[in-house]
């Protein structure tokens, strides 16, 4: 018998593979084989559990590497409205001469969930709150998908956001290694304070100052690890910064799955 022909024209093929790479069938061939003319078992049922945790914690993060203007004034810190009191008259950081206002925090201070992002933009400037711009909007919009909230006033439903930086860098450039390591005693000292039970890292910045790491944000998302924060181990996890999901809407799936893990956590305990 004759083969049939392919009739797919090229740009089809192309539509096609692209189609399944976004479903996310991106591999030709398995690592094994699969006999795909025997019926596949039935999933064996299984007990509701959360999502396991790396067991490699990240060494608890050293304030003897931090600087000490920093250090010294996070530490005085006994409550959040005196973090930011101390942020407002901290004056080491250049970024303070070039921002609008200072961008601490937004949510509810009793939230089991913490959100980390990276550094203020524009909208956030302006308005001296996190994620207030059209990447904080698509944020809530993903809070909400699975029960979440920064103006739930219940703790179970709640979120406390903050960032790694708290004023705009200029351009919304990347902000440098001296910038980052002189704001983080203060990230620091928010996370001790507001005792989470889960931090979510808003993009690659925050997972890798929390714990230690440097893979690209692609390669950490979905990851239950831990960040050792003065002895206690608090779960954290990656996920895509909603600003990188407005430029690449086809990873919103990926973003999904990290929500649902984590409302998977946050039901288990």
């Amino acid at each position: 018998m004759e083969a049939k022909q392919n009739d797919m024209t090229p740009h089809e093929a192309a539509r096609a593979l692209r189609w399944l790479a976004e479903m996310g069938a991106d591999d030709i061939i398995a690592e094994n084989p699969v006999n795909r003319l025997q019926p596949a078992p039935p999933p064996a049922p299984r007990a509701a559990s959360a999502p396991a945790i790396a067991q490699v914690v990240a060494p608890a993060l050293s304030r003897a590497l931090l600087p000490a203007a920093g250090v010294s004034s996070a530490a005085g810190c006994s409550s959040l409205a005196e973090i930011e009191a101390a942020l407002s008259a901290f004056d080491a950081c250049p970024l303070k001469k070039t921002a609008t206002r200072l961008c601490f925090a937004d949510g509810n201070p009793q939230a089991r969930v913490m959100l980390v992002g990276e550094a203020p933009g524009r909208d956030e400037d302006i308005q001296g709150k996190p994620f207030v711009g059209k990447s904080g909007q698509l944020l809530d919009r993903m809070l909400q998908a699975v029960g979440l909230s920064r103006q739930s006033g219940e703790r179970d439903n709640a979120v406390f956001i903050t960032n790694v930086i708290f004023w705009r860098p200029p351009g919304n450039r990347t902000p440098t290694e001296a910038e980052t390591t002189m704001c983080l005693p203060f990230l620091i000292r928010t996370i001790e304070i507001q005792k989470p039970d889960v931090i979510v890292c808003l993009g690659a910045t925050p997972a890798h100052r929390l714990t230690g790491k440097s893979e690209g944000i692609l390669k950490l998302r979905g990851k239950w690890l831990a960040a050792n924060i003065s002895g206690r181990n608090i779960p954290l996890l990656p996920t895509l910064h909603p600003a990188y999901l407005l430029r690449q809407p086809n990873q919103k799936r990926l973003a999904w799955r990290d929500l649902l893990s984590l409302r998977q956590m946050l039901d288990a305990h």
